[in-house]
This record gives structure tokens, C-alpha cells and sequence, in this order.
């Protein structure tokens, strides 16, 4: 979805920046609650918690209404009466898009596993190698928050200090190239 796609480039850039805020807080909150929760008290506490603000604007609204005598009906009726399904064109589309994914994904790990390629599975071994390293080192959370820090701020630090950024990576990529041809 073209929409979706520069939704997320201008929430990654901060061209919004109450937006990005709320969203990139909302995250981070999530992923430093489970940190320290369960994912089942994080989700319980968030449905107490949404419950808690539709409950209170409910009795608030019907309290108003009774006091100054209005009949304005149910605060949620608009959402109430909101279609909010799936269609089987919608769920078909996205059905397809995981199962090529999968697909995909499967074929790789076959193709990895069984050594179809004597060169990209010892890449492979040695990826997972590095990785026990890392996961000695960091929980999955603990990446999850740095990946999402990382992209809320290296496409604006990248932005702001292109020149200079793109001078050092040609710096390390002739260094790297030196190296190689030795």
C-alpha cells in the first residue's frame, strides 16, 4: 500500500512530530512494559486501562446528558455503528502475501539446511555463530528496542549529516577494499 509506505517514511523522518511522538512513546512503552511484565499482564493491563478511560467518558457523558437534560444517545454510537470487518477480497490479499512469504522463507531454509550451496551455508553457520553471541549479550527485547530507537532516529541523524556520514562510509568502504584486494 503506497499510503502505508510513506505513512511510515514520514513517522520515521519526525515530519510529524506530536505523531511520531505518540507513536514511537507508545512502543517504546510496550516494549520496556514487557520487560518487566508478561505479555499477558501487558495486554491485560492495557484492556483495564482502555477500559478504564471508555467506562469513565461513558458515565461522564450520561451524567452531562442528565444534567443539562440533553439526549445526545450512546457517546460510541458512531463506532458502534462502524463496519469494521474484513472483506474475503482484503483476507485473501493478505492470505497470499503471508503464504508467498512463508513459501519463500521455507525454500531458504531448505536450501540453507540441506547445502544446496557449500558457500551460502557456511555464510549461514556463521551468521548463526555471531548470533549466539549477540544472544548471549541481549535478550530479544532488548534488540526490539534498540531496532526501534534505530529507526526513529538514524533516517533523521542520517538526514541532517548526509555529507559527512556518506564521506566516513567512503572512507571504510576504501579501506574495506584495500583490505580485500591484499
Amino acid at each position: 500500500n503506497p499510503f502505508l509506505a510513506h505513512d511510515t517514511i514520514d513517522l520515521l523522518y519526525w515530519r510529524d512530530i506530536k505523531q511520531t511522538g505518540i507513536v514511537f512513546g507508545s512502543i517504546l512503552l510496550l516494549l520496556f512494559s514487557l520487560t518487566q511484565f508478561s505479555v499477558v499482564s501487558v495486554i491485560a493491563y492495557l484492556a483495564l486501562a482502555a477500559l478504564s478511560a471508555t467506562i469513565s467518558f461513558r458515565i461522564y457523558k450520561s451524567v452531562l446528558q442528565a444534567v443539562q437534560k440533553t439526549d445526545e444517545g450512546h457517546p460510541f454510537k458512531a463506532y458502534l455503528e462502524m463496519e469494521m470487518s474484513l472483506s474475503q477480497d482484503q483476507i485473501q490479499k493478505y492470505t497470499d502475501c503471508l503464504q508467498l512469504y512463508v513459501n519463500s522463507t521455507v525454500r531458504e531454509l531448505r536450501r540453507l539446511f540441506l547445502v544446496q550451496d557449500l558457500v551460502d551455508s557456511l555464510k549461514f553457520a556463521v551468521l548463526m555463530w555471531l548470533l549466539t553471541y549477540v544472544g548471549a549479550l541481549f535478550n530479544g527485547l532488548t534488540l526490539m528496542i534498540m531496532a526501534v530507537v534505530s529507526m526513529f532516529t538514524l533516517p533523521v541523524v542520517y538526514d541532517k549529516y548526509q555529507a559527512q556520514i556518506d564521506q566516513y562510509l567512503g572512507l571504510v568502504r576504501t579501506h574495506i577494499n584495500t583490505v580485500m584486494a591484499k
